[in-house]
């Protein structure tokens, strides 16, 4: 299959919806998910188009997975997590919805259950909230 840049993800690198940006360089961005598993889930995109880790350049992939590993570092912190979770999706029958590679960062505190990726969208500024938070840990 092909990649579709009109996916969401390519309209957020554009500019052409809002997010809630926490962190961006020349080959990734980082924001919140709308509709987060656990307080402070992340999303992490490269800049460069690909459909998933399938048919993704791999000279995107260093870069990229430098950028989940800082994000996880500062969640962890910023939401006193006791864990985190990465997780990353490839075509629908793995769970992919969004066709644009990306890798969830999910803070986990012991015990709480995730919750499920619903299509119940949080509110903006528990998400403008949740960003700063992670700015500031970084």
């Amino acid at each position: 299959m092909s990649y579709d840049d009109n996916n969401i993800f390519a309209k957020i690198l554009r500019g052409e919806i809002p997010s809630h940006r926490v962190y961006e360089d020349d080959a990734t961005i980082a924001f919140m998910d709308v509709m987060p598993q656990a307080e402070g889930h992340l999303l992490v995109v490269p800049k460069s188009p690909s459909r998933n880790l399938l048919d993704a350049d791999a000279a995107t992939l260093p870069a990229l997975i430098a950028t989940v590993q800082k994000l996880a570092v500062a969640a962890k912190e910023a939401f006193d997590a006791d864990g985190v979770t990465i997780m990353q999706f490839n075509e629908a029958p793995a769970g992919q919805s969004v066709f644009h590679l990306h890798f969830h960062v999910i803070p986990r505190q012991a015990g709480v259950p995730l919750k499920p990726h619903s299509g119940t969208m949080e509110d903006g500024a528990v998400l403008a909230a949740n960003a700063e938070k992670v700015r500031q840990a970084l």
